[in-house]
């Protein structure tokens, strides 16, 4: 242990991406950090703005989606290390400004993720009726400050994306709200999906089958929709050998081709036994899927969407994707655009316009883009979204938070002071400063309140969670 204690860590972002890197720079520490001279322990403290962690885990994923949110228990478990020290509801350039933790802390690392969309830079996406997927995925997922209740009148859907964004945003709108009670679905949202009047729903996706960017996971769940009946165009499935064979040789999207030629068979097996789903039963909602299609007009009448003008495209086996000029409308009467998040601009901290993340390089932020001339502003780092932009599932984060870990401790061990660079170092510091602001953290341990609360809430209706989506009553139930 040296004189000045263990080393002292921000993080700002309790998501996959912060609890990641708190839990990679510890192991890290315990194994070589003796030898670097910096210590074998670290306190490392999490801000989060939300009132509850795990960000997208919790919030950014689909409630249908079990396989990936058992991945918050393994989060849990990383909280619950006494090194690693959660202060949620707390807002950094609100509650905390850069000086306050540059003062208290060696390092100060940043993992804020992305809340907002990509702007839909096409005639008519101002019309209403037109919703980026954010929005939508905030209020299934009962983000704290989504809105309460959905406009869902419309029959003729579009969703446009080529990601697993587009697909549970299209999925959520053709699945029954019953078969959403084994999960953790909000009552609001359930009450909502129950008046959804989506019978058509097109799919647009602009390259073909072959530069797809869904996961298998994603597309064996559209296959099975009660009452859907999936529809494909045959000709968007003819590609050239020299296509399939730049598809061949990644195993993923191999295996995204392979699942796709699935979903082709069983589409025509649905027309074939008279417009069924999946298990064979008459279907009352239909799920068409339009590749090579390059949405390029939303139009409307008194100010509400009536159609969506599409562009047949081509794409060679590079990727390269040119129009053909063929023009389609589609009836509709709601559009959905998941093209893309945008990372969130932090306060005071420099921002990257063309590559939408934190000006970095490696994960060490910079005055500007390294392009521009930026030098390094020492002790400043990002991690996850906020690094790399929007981009990768959850998995990827850990393998991004190595390397940003690895130029931390790498910094901290060159420096003079074994990386003790933080003037204040009293256990007590954040703690105080906080209080005399009048901010009250939530804890881990008040999550853990709150995560119980819902357990039991959910028990209560015969499911196994329930989400609390109003931040006062989570205030309430972790505060006490």
């Amino acid at each position: 242990m040296h004189d000045d204690g263990p080393l002292r860590i921000a993080v700002v972002g309790a998501g996959p991406a912060g609890v990641y890197a708190s839990d990679i720079l510890l192991r890290q520490l315990q194994q070589h950090g003796e030898e670097r001279g910096l210590g074998a322990a670290a306190r490392i403290d999490l801000f989060e703005k939300l009132p509850v962690p795990f960000g997208l885990v919790r919030y950014g994923v689909a409630p249908d989606h079990p396989s990936i949110k058992f991945i918050a228990g393994a989060l849990q478990k990383t909280l619950d290390n006494p090194n690693i020290h959660l202060y949620a509801d707390v807002e950094f350039g609100k509650d905390l400004t850069l000086d306050d933790l540059r003062q208290r802390y060696d390092a100060v690392l940043f993992a804020t993720g992305a809340t907002e969309d990509r702007v839909l830079d096409i005639p008519g996406h101002q019309l209403d009726g037109v919703h980026g997927a954010a929005g939508f995925v905030e209020w299934y997922d009962g983000y704290p400050t989504a809105v309460d209740e959905w406009p869902l009148e419309a029959q003729d859907v579009a969703v446009i994306g080529g990601g697993n964004v587009a697909m549970d945003v299209a999925r959520i709108l053709m699945r029954r709200p019953d078969d959403l009670l084994s999960t953790d679905i909000p009552d609001n949202v359930y009450e909502g999906l129950q008046k959804n009047s989506a019978r058509d729903l097109h799919l647009f996706i602009r390259r073909g089958p072959a530069q797809a960017k869904f996961s298998v996971q994603e597309l064996r769940e559209m296959e099975k929709l009660p009452g859907v009946q999936l529809i494909i165009e045959e000709d968007d499935f003819e590609l050239d050998d020299e296509t399939l064979q730049r598809a061949s040789e990644d195993k993923l999207t191999r295996q995204m081709l392979e699942e796709l030629y699935t979903i082709r068979e069983m589409a025509e097996d649905m027309e074939d036994d008279g417009n069924t789903d999946f298990a064979g039963d008459p279907a009352d909602r239909r799920y068409h899927i339009h590749f090579f299609s390059s949405p390029t007009e939303i139009l409307g009448a008194d100010g509400k969407v009536t159609a969506i003008r599409v562009e047949r495209t081509e794409v060679d086996a590079q990727g390269h994707l040119a129009g053909t000029g063929e023009n389609i409308d589609y009836p509709v009467q709601a559009v959905y655009h998941a093209i893309g998040y945008r990372p969130a601009q932090v306060p005071g901290i420099p921002y990257d316009q063309n590559r939408f993340t934190l000006a970095n390089v490696g994960g060490r932020v910079f005055t500007a883009p390294e392009s521009e001339g930026g030098e390094r502003i020492p002790g400043l780092y990002a991690t996850g979204w906020a690094k790399r932009g929007p981009v990768g599932l959850i998995g990827s984060t850990k393998s991004d938070a190595l390397e940003t870990v690895g130029n931390i401790l790498d910094d901290l061990a060159a420096s003079e002071e074994h990386g003790r660079l933080a003037e204040d170092r009293s256990e007590t510091s954040i703690d105080d400063l906080l209080e005399s602001r009048g901010v009250r953290p939530i804890t881990f341990e008040g999550w853990r309140k709150i995560d119980a609360y819902e357990r039991s809430s959910g028990a209560a209706s015969g499911r196994e969670h329930i989400k609390v989506i109003d931040p006062e009553e989570m205030r309430r139930i972790a505060l006490g």
